[in-house]
């Protein structure tokens, strides 16, 4: 179990990067809502350590950047089956 909220947004921040993975899986992976992830990554990471949140920004950035491509294929595979 994660000690203070601190630590649980440096461990979601940690995930992101390691894992390229966004906030929806990482909501998943650590069992809480994506409301919570965006909350620990956006307010509280910056306060306690700024140079992850950076790293993690871009990762973020990234994923938003992306997320039209991610939609489409997704509609694709739902309406072609593959």
């Amino acid at each position: 179990m994660i000690d203070t909220i601190e630590q649980r947004a440096c461990q979601l921040a940690q995930y992101i990067i390691e894992n390229k993975a966004t906030v929806r899986g990482a909501a998943e992976q650590f069992g809480i809502s994506k409301s919570t992830v965006h909350k620990d990554l956006q307010q509280r990471l910056p306060q306690c350590n700024k140079a992850l949140y950076l790293q993690v920004r871009e990762v973020l950035d990234l994923n938003k950047a992306q997320r039209h491509i991610r939609g489409g294929m997704a509609t694709r595979k739902k309406y072609k089956g593959s």
